[in-house]
Parts: structure tokens; C-alpha cells; sequence
């Protein structure tokens, strides 16, 4: 043990200016009074709606483009890069679907004989490979910018597999889009819903 005098200006205090607590009162103090279910429905129950608010705060995040709630396929900064670049463009095969509904739908309207033949043959020599062409030479065009933009914007990201990414999203209509598009055809941001 030291037995140097310590002088009374001395800057470095001894000590922590209060007694140390009993175990008990310290233990005491942290305890948290438990709420446990009465039974096992209250028990399912209460699994149940933590579950559920968990899923809503998942789902609210999703909507939200929240890189933490988003599944593995989205995750990214070359896919949130690919969903930007996609989004603020208007693509021809964003309407593949709209018009294959239309197609659809003019070859099942009852047209008298020589009317239906005109539609028909109009449909399926020329709707249907226009559109296909079209779709194709789309896709090439997104999956090929995309990849050669991710390589030059984010080096250090892998380009497998993002080009297919942003091709498959360009055929998706807009407002169906999953994780919903952050910015507005032009480039702007999506107003914040209030």
C-alpha cells in the first residue's frame, strides 16, 4: 500500500463520491415487473399481433425503398441504381402489358365474319411482332446501359445479373412496380405522401 500523502489540490479525485450499492438493491433497481400470458390463447395472441407489427413495419419500410426491408433480389446500390435509371424513363416495354390486354381483347369481340378475319390477321401478322420486336430490342438496350452504367458509377459493384434486373422491371407497369419507383419519370423525386 502507498502511503505518499496526496496534497488536497490535487485535480484527480479519489473515488466516486458515493458508496457502492448492495447487490440486492442494485438487482432490485433493473428488475422489470414481467407480463406474462395468462394462458396459452393470450400467449398465441400476443405472438400474433408482435408479428403482425413487425410485417407492418417491414411492409411500411418496403414501400418506403428501405435497403433494410428489402428482399435480397432488390438489395444493392447497383439495383437501387438500375430501379432509378429505369423509373425515370418511359420504355416501350412498359406497355407490353396494357397492349397484350388489348390484343386480347379485340380478338374476342364478336365481329361480324369479314371484320373478325381483317382484326385477326392484323393482330397476328403484325400487333404481335411489332410488339415482340420491340420488347426485345427494349430489354437489350436496358440490360446493356444498365451494365455499363453500374461499371462506370460504382466499380467496385458486380454487374452479374443487373442488367436482367432492369430489363425485367422496364417490362413491369409502373404502378405495379415492387419496390415502388423513388423517382418520377424525368428524374424528380416522388413527392412524400402526407
Amino acid at each position: 500500500m502507498d502511503d505518499t500523502p496526496v496534497p488536497a489540490d490535487d485535480p484527480k479525485p479519489q473515488g466516486k463520491g458515493r458508496p457502492t450499492p448492495k447487490r440486492r438493491d442494485a438487482e432490485g433497481s433493473r428488475r422489470q415487473p414481467v407480463s406474462a400470458p395468462k394462458d396459452r390463447k393470450e400467449a398465441y395472441r400476443q405472438m400474433r399481433a408482435k408479428q403482425a407489427a413487425q410485417r407492418d413495419r417491414a411492409r411500411q419500410g418496403m414501400l418506403a425503398g428501405d435497403e433494410r426491408y428489402l428482399p435480397a433480389r432488390d438489395k444493392g446500390p447497383a439495383r437501387k441504381l438500375a430501379r432509378d435509371w429505369v423509373d425515370a424513363r418511359r420504355l416501350p416495354s412498359q406497355y407490353f402489358l396494357p397492349f397484350s390486354l388489348l390484343i386480347l381483347l379485340a380478338t374476342w369481340v364478336p365481329w361480324p365474319i369479314e371484320i373478325r378475319a381483317a382484326v385477326l390477321n392484323i393482330v397476328i401478322a403484325v400487333g404481335w411482332p411489332i410488339m415482340m420486336i420491340g420488347v426485345l430490342l427494349t430489354s437489350v438496350y436496358v440490360a446493356w446501359r444498365i451494365k455499363r452504367l453500374v461499371a462506370e458509377k460504382l466499380p467496385n459493384e458486380s454487374t452479374r445479373g443487373v442488367g436482367f434486373y432492369a430489363a425485367m422491371r422496364a417490362l413491369q407497369i409502373r404502378k405495379l412496380r415492387f419496390p415502388p419507383p423513388q423517382v418520377l419519370p424525368g428524374g424528380k423525386p416522388v413527392p412524400a405522401k402526407k
